[in-house]
């Protein structure tokens, strides 16, 4: 068989169903002879981000796979691998690279030289009798510590080659986890014990472990109130009495309630780091942190205590020892913590509730959140947002109520994302609705693969609020806005969404938002995605506390 035959068997070894690709690469065909179905977007940027959002739904049981043409196809492809990198998604990326015989003639761009500072490893395969060797390698970093992407580059002349089929040696490769020292899980309990108002904070580490279940049993032995972050969110369910919600840039009240009030706060697979994606701790806080890997120890605040592992292992650990501390049902029921962050709770949603529920035209965005929230069933249903107001608004009011129910990201914040990843959760889940809640500024960058969703018959919603306006620039910007308009936008995107063959609305009377979702819900039974497109007033007003 030819090599590239020989890689594609060792994906359908490793139960790949999807390649997310664009042509020209051979092992496209091979894949496709093995029953493995292509699905090709408008650019490259887009088949990386489907795989992303495959991989994510699949809590990286399965990698999402993405195959590109050498040169310009993995040129392409960069700012996707990249992002994949920031949010911590296992993506394996096969493209295709120049024959060994050509090496260093210009042009010849190296992908596996270029893209390592965007993935945990990133290689060649410079000969045919490697492949196996290199294949397993790749899908060991991917299911070992902390996932990020992968990318192997296979040389022309390797892919078209003769390999020995009797060489073809390969075992699916298993997942590798480690659990945290005893001594650190001991000396952890300890310390919550000792804590008068300690704080969970849970990241993406929660989700990947798929440690939900074992994170709900922990904090309600311990009493402890739990955050998520952007990252994390849907990690631990929101409507449960002890969440205080989620804390990126924007956050619940009861985020920052709780945490200016805690003396202990401990991480669990989140990063302590202030950015977008997940809101900054106080100083002058006792500090625990537990992580797969070293990455996020010790970042912008000194910790007092860490631990390493899988929190699928390191949970258990921590549930066991805190019942051997503090007896079976430890500090369960005791004290008024879920009455008093039920106050915070109401008080903070009846401050917030006349534009939750603003009959006001052009429409606020709040209420379009707010009745789709309370429209969809939330258990079955994934969303995401865009980058910028979107997500700001989006994550504070959200609740969600099961794992992998949300996809949050903004470590890194390119716009256009939601549309990909939202493509690759929808062939995941199927059985889920799937939708997107994003702007005029990012459906501008990701317009067109609305055709690739029409095209595959992957039933996606996209929520876009139109309100011609890069929403919140303006004050950055005045002399640039007033002269010449720089943070004007236009554009009719029910009308794009019609032309690339989805169903398309403009929705403009509030009165319409949750009839309008019930419709879109219809049509997309039939299989066919929807474009919402509600015209929006600019709403800079934020939740910070």
């Amino acid at each position: 068989m030819k090599g590239e035959l020989a890689i594609a068997n060792i994906l359908k070894k490793e139960e790949t169903d999807y390649l997310f690709c664009y042509p020209a690469n051979t092992l496209i065909e091979a894949a496709a002879s093995l029953g493995i179905e292509p699905i090709m977007s408008r650019t490259e940027r887009a088949t990386v981000n489907m795989a992303d959002g495959y991989t994510r739904t699949m809590s990286g049981k399965k990698n999402g796979i993405v195959v590109t043409q050498t040169g310009p196809g993995i040129e392409n492809a960069f700012s996707g691998v990249a992002h994949a990198y920031a949010e911590s998604v296992p993506i394996f990326v096969i493209p295709g690279g120049t024959a060994n015989a050509r090496l260093g003639q210009s042009p010849d761009f190296r992908s596996s030289e270029v893209y390592r500072p965007v993935t945990k490893w990133s290689d060649r395969i410079n000969q045919l009798d490697r492949i196996p060797e290199m294949m397993r390698r790749g899908f060991t970093y991917l299911r070992s510590g902390r996932g990020r992407p992968v990318l192997l580059e296979v040389a022309q002349d390797v892919a078209q080659g003769e390999f020995d089929d009797s060489k073809l040696n390969y075992e699916k490769v298993k997942f590798n986890k480690t659990a945290a020292d005893p001594n650190d899980i001991r000396k952890t309990i300890e310390m919550l014990l000792k804590a008068k108002n300690p704080v969970l904070y849970a990241g993406a580490g929660i989700l990947w472990a798929e440690a939900t279940s074992d994170l709900i049993e922990f904090a309600e032995l311990l009493n402890a109130p739990v955050l998520t972050s952007n990252t994390g969110k849907s990690g631990f369910p929101e409507d449960h009495p002890l969440s205080l919600g989620t804390g990126g840039n924007t956050y619940t009240k009861a985020v920052k309630v709780f945490l200016d009030k805690s003396d202990l706060i401990f991480g669990l697979g989140c990063s302590f780091t202030t950015n977008l994606a997940s809101i900054g701790v106080p100083t002058g806080k006792t500090l625990i942190q537990a992580n797969v890997d070293e990455i996020d120890l010790n970042k912008e605040q000194q910790l007092d205590h860490s631990l390493m592992g899988d929190l699928s292992l390191v949970l258990p650990q921590l549930i066991e020892e805190l019942k051997k501390q503090a007896g079976e049902e430890a500090r369960k029921g005791t004290g008024n913590i879920e009455q008093e962050i039920k106050k915070v709770k109401d008080e903070w949603l009846d401050e917030w509730m006349p534009l939750l529920t603003s009959n006001e035209a052009p429409i606020n965005p709040y209420r379009i959140i707010w009745d789709f929230m309370n429209t969809v069933d939330r258990s079955n249903t994934i969303l995401t947002h865009e980058s910028g107001h979107p997500r700001d608004q989006t994550i504070p009011f959200y609740q969600t109520v099961t794992p992998r129910s949300y996809m949050g990201w903004a470590n890194s914040s390119q716009l256009g994302y939601s549309l990909g990843i939202s493509m690759g959760a929808k062939l995941a889940a199927p059985d889920k609705t799937v939708a997107a809640i994003m702007g005029d500024a990012s459906i501008g960058m990701c317009g067109m693969d609305i055709e690739t969703a029409v095209r595959h018959k992957i039933p996606v919603l996209l929520i876009v609020f139109n309100n011609h306006v890069l929403s919140g620039y303006s004050v950055n910007y005045p002399k640039a806005t007033e002269n010449f308009g720089f943070t004007n936008l236009y554009g009719e995107y029910a009308k794009l969404a019609t032309a690339l063959g989805a169903h398309g609305e403009r929705v403009e009377d509030p009165s319409e938002i949750i009839p309008s979702i019930k419709r879109a819900q219809e049509v997309m039974n039939t299989g066919k995605p929807v474009l919402l497109e509600f015209m929006t007033k600019e709403e800079n007003r934020l939740c910070r506390g």
